[in-house]
Formats: C-alpha cells, structure tokens, sequence
C-alpha cells in the first residue's frame, strides 16, 4: 500500500484509536523519515518522525522558527502579532518571557509543593475510590493538576471546574465534543484572531484580567502577581494581549497535558500488570518509571516550526516557508533510540525520551513539576490498589496536536 494512501497526518479521525497513530509513525519512520503530508485546503508539511531529525531541528531555531505558529493552522501577519505567545517567540524575547517564571518551575522550588501535592492527591484518591467504579479522567487524571495549577495561581477552589472546562474547550478544537466551534468550520473564521480559535479564549482572557487587576502592584508571588509585577528581561514590558496570552498559555499547558500523561500511564498499567506489580513492590523505582511514563504517554504529538531558508533534512530539500512538523510521539517510539520501542517498561535506562524537548530553546519549562506531579500520584495510588480493570470504552480526544484519553471508567479493588 502507497504510504500516502495510508498515512495522513492532518486527518484527526486517524487519532481516534489507540494503533492507527502509532502505524502511521512506524511507516514513516522506515520507510519516509522526512514525508510531504497534503492538507486539504492545497498546503501541507513536512512530517519529521526520527528522533534525531527532531531533535536536531527543535534545537535549530535559526533554520526552524517557532514565530510562524507552532499548531497546523496557517495564519497570516497580523493573525500571528495577535495571537503570539512565549511557545510561537524565538531568540532573546523568548528567553526574557520564559524567565519571568521561569524560576517558579526548577526542580528545586517544585519541590516545596510534595508535601501539599500528598495532601491533594489523597484528598483525590480518597473521593474517587470509593465509588469502586469511576472516570478515571474526572475523577482523578483531571482534578489532580488543575488544583495544583489553581495553587500556583492563588484561585478559589470552587473555579478549578471553569479552568477544566476551557482547557478542554481551547485545546481540543477539533473534537465535537468539547469544541464550541470546531477548527476547520466556517464559523471559526469568526475567530480566527483568538488562540485556537476557540471563543472559550475569550473567557480566559476575562477571568486573567480580573485576577492581573487584584494583583498589580502588590508583594504576592504567586504565578499572576509574577507576570503583572515583575518586568522581563530585555526591559520590554508585557503588553495587555502579552498577559492574555501567557495566562492562557498556563491554563492550558498547566493542565492538559500531565492530565493526560496520568491517563495514558494508568491505561499502561491496566494493560501490564506485571509493571504496576513491580512499582508496588518496589516504590523505590519510581522515578525511573516516571522517565518510562513519559515516553510511553507522549500528550502533545506534535509541534510545527516553519523553516527560515531552503535547506535539507536526511537528504530532503525543504523550502523556505515550509511547514515543519516535529511528530515528538514518533520520535519516542524510535527504535533506532528505544530497544524493544513498543514495549512499556517502566526499568528502562537510559531513557532519552523527547516528550518535553531536548536541549532546545523551547523546552518545556513546567518539566520538573510534571515529574514530581506524576511520581507523588502513582507512589500514592498503586500501595492502594488490589486491582483495577477497564469499566467501559476508552474514548479519545479527536485530535492530532493532544494525545489525550477524555473517558476511561475504571472498577478497582483495594488493598
């Protein structure tokens, strides 16, 4: 079969079960490591699948910019000045965005949250299991960030559900089930000046605003007090649509994507009971596990660079103006990287997984809380459990930029 026939990349009903993504990846991998995708509207990208290719292009900012979009959607000049956050800026203003909070996010100030992040996730855990069958996603894989995020922003409890809600809504725009207005439809044209254009945006944007107002000019330093109060780096101040965008930019990264990494790893688990037996037997292994838990659940599959000048990639000439698509998934199941790539197996070493970047300039920057986030959860859940099974369908997010599970109902038994 002709790989295009096969593989489409843009197609998101091709993300909707749990092999044919993988397939696809494989294919290009072997057989078109560097592949032109079509898009239905005339265009199409460049699909980078290699981990090498990745890696190499993610560190090059110079040939593979992030300042023309980082998501599929083609936009235009005044689109982009809009709608540009800290992920679609390269070079020094990027730096100087990136440490306004950056330093919230090292290992050793994430740290000083475990012992809050115990107290959350037995509140959690507590609550869910005791219904003996439950959504895993609602009941703990999306409550358990998010309260950590509403923390870091020094928000009410009781708004955590909004915050949920509009993650769901702008991320995953091109699933009917949580979309308002779906990406590729008429009617997103008519917000084609929003992120994702999503008009759930138009809310963030509110609710950012009036916390910016309560905060500007006071001593908190909490992560909204930081952004309003606190001037970057290169003495360019944060414009009112650069607040907007980088508290949208929190609220959707600061909850996304660990939500659906535990989902991933708690469906790996049910899977390969041997592992979660190894775990249980032996929490000491934990954070090696927690490098495996990464790879294996890969919650952004993609992000998009456009290149800067004609050059070449493992002998394919890309033009200037191409999209390029680095397919971060792809790269860590590589098996020129991964013995074994598609087995779970939560003693690998070395690990060189790639799901938050590597070295590059936009790697991702809430990396360590995630690791603590996801060790704190499962050293706390599997002591806990006898057992747990598949209640039900595990239905997906139609998506081709998030990798995420939105239902998967779950039977457990206690220890």
């Amino acid at each position: 079969m002709p790989i295009d026939t096969f593989v489409d990349l843009a197609d998101p009903d091709h993300f909707l079960d749990d092999e044919t993504p993988w397939r696809m990846f494989e294919t290009l991998r072997r057989s078109a490591p560097v592949h032109w995708n079509p898009e239905e509207d005339g265009g199409g990208f460049w699909s980078l699948t290699r981990h090498a290719d990745i890696v190499a292009a993610d560190r090059d900012q110079a040939t593979f910019t992030s300042e023309r979009f980082v998501n599929l959607e083609e936009v235009d000049e005044r689109q982009a000045a809009i709608r540009r956050s800290m992920l679609e800026t390269d070079g020094p203003r990027h730096l100087a965005l990136r440490r306004i909070l950056s330093r919230e996010f090292t290992p050793r100030a994430v740290a000083g949250y475990e012992t809050f992040l115990r107290g959350l996730t037995a509140r959690t855990l507590d609550r869910a299991l005791a219904k003996g069958t439950f959504d895993f996603v609602a009941e703990v894989a999306a409550d358990f960030p998010i309260n950590v995020l509403a923390r870091m922003l020094d928000v009410p409890d009781d708004d955590t559900q909004r915050l949920i809600d509009w993650g769901n809504r702008i991320i995953a725009n091109t699933d009917p089930d949580y979309a308002d207005v779906l990406l590729h439809s008429a009617e997103s044209e008519r917000y084609r000046d929003l992120p994702f254009r999503s008009p759930a945006s138009l809310e963030v944007f509110e609710y950012g605003r009036e916390l910016a107002a309560r905060r500007r000019g006071g001593a908190a330093t909490d992560l909204v007090s930081r952004l309003v109060n606190q001037a970057p780096i290169d003495g360019e101040p944060l414009s009112a649509r650069d607040f907007d965008n980088y508290f949208l930019l929190l609220v959707v990264a600061g909850n996304e994507t660990t939500r659906h990494a535990i989902t991933h790893t708690m469906r790996a688990l049910i899977d390969h009971p041997d592992q979660a037996d190894l775990l249980r037997a032996d929490l000491a292994r934990m954070p090696t596990a927690v490098e495996e838990f990464l790879r294996w659940s890969s919650p952004v599959y993609h992000f998009r660079r456009t290149a800067t000048r004609d050059t070449e990639v493992n002998g394919t000439a890309i033009r200037e103006g191409d999209k390029v698509v680095l397919w971060f998934a792809s790269g860590n199941r590589d098996e020129d990287v991964f013995a074994d790539a598609g087995r779970f197996d939560v003693t690998r070493t070395p690990n060189d997984h790639i799901t938050f970047g590597k070295g590059g300039p936009h790697y991702c920057m809430g990396a360590a809380l995630a690791r603590l986030e996801m060790r704190v959860m499962f050293e706390e859940l599997l002591p806990r459990l006898a057992g747990i099974s598949l209640a039900g369908d595990v239905r997906r997010v139609r998506s081709n930029f998030v990798n995420g599970i939105k239902e998967m109902p779950v039977t457990v038994t206690l220890a």
